[in-house]
Order: structure tokens, then C-alpha cells, then sequence
């Protein structure tokens, strides 16, 4: 075993999480169609860690992620950028493993931001 190489992250709507993952920062991989669904995998720019936006697996509901964490420099920032992107994002809690802001994607799925 080596890395963690891509997550999948359970949506209803792809084009719609697409669109908040591009906000977010993430960048396109591949975005091609199979068997009739759409494979859109995504990163950010220079992470070996890509995420893919998945609706075909029953057993994964849409908007059940919860814990995925995305590291940032300077998270203050980030929120604020963020918001002015149109996301709604939570103020920056302080605990004793680090500074930590809750967003969720337009199904749910709950992220946490994770910086100075």
C-alpha cells in the first residue's frame, strides 16, 4: 500500500456538486461518460488525492461524507473567499487539534476546512 488515490464522494445532482467543488478550488481530471453514467474526477492542482463524484452506488447515499478534512494555509481567508464565491461556510471553530470551518456540498456531504 502506498496513498490514498481518490474518494468518492456520493451526489445526486454532478453537475451541480461540479460546480461547488470548483469553487472550493478543485480542478477537472477526467470528466467522460461510461455505461451511461459520467466519471468526473477532480483534485486540487498538484494533489495526488482526487475526489470523484459518484451516483450509482445504492449503498452510498447522496450527502453521506462525513470527516473529509482539506488542509489549507490560511483558513481565515479561505472562508472569507469562499463566501464571496456564494458558499455558506461556518465561522472557524478552535479546538485543541487545530482551527476548523464546517461546509457542506449542495447534497450534504459534510467538509471541514483545516488551517491556521
Amino acid at each position: 500500500m502506498k496513498a490514498i488515490e481518490i474518494i468518492s464522494i456520493p451526489v445526486t445532482d454532478q453537475q451541480a456538486a461540479k460546480a461547488f467543488y470548483l469553487k472550493l478550488g478543485f480542478e477537472i481530471m477526467v470528466e467522460a461518460n461510461f455505461e451511461k453514467q459520467t466519471w468526473i474526477q477532480m483534485a486540487f492542482p498538484g494533489s495526488p488525492v482526487s475526489i470523484t463524484l459518484v451516483n450509482w452506488f445504492p449503498e452510498m447515499p447522496a450527502g453521506s461524507v462525513r470527516g473529509l478534512v482539506i488542509k489549507t494555509d490560511e483558513l481565515d481567508k479561505e472562508i472569507e473567499e469562499l463566501k464571496t464565491k456564494g458558499l455558506e461556510v461556518g465561522d472557524a471553530e478552535k479546538t485543541p487539534w487545530g482551527r476548523f470551518a464546517a461546509i457542506k456540498d449542495p447534497d450534504g456531504n459534510a467538509l471541514s476546512l483545516h488551517g491556521k
